[in-house]
């Protein structure tokens, strides 16, 4: 799990152009919208495109996104829990 948890964090820093962060800088538990990472409905749309193409996931309910996106842990639960790849 751990290591899924990293390749997230590296992707999430690649998907949405955080240059000047590293994985360490991202923490695990912390909320992905609002006040952990801030991101936005765009950055929730990358987010979405990265489940399908990296790990064969379809997100087609936004509130399950929703859930999903919540942290890095939940994403990395729910991608262990749903994978095709």
């Amino acid at each position: 799990m751990e290591e899924l948890i990293l390749e997230l964090k590296q992707q999430i820093i690649e998907v949405l152009n955080f240059e000047d962060m590293t994985p360490t800088d991202i923490e695990t538990d912390a909320p992905l919208f609002g006040e952990g990472l801030g991101l936005d409905s765009i950055d929730a749309l990358e987010l979405i495109v990265l489940l399908d193409k990296g790990y064969g996931i379809k997100l087609a309910d936004p509130k399950a996104g929703k859930e999903v996106f919540k942290s890095v842990r939940v994403m990395a639960e729910y991608i262990q829990a749903n994978r095709t790849k």
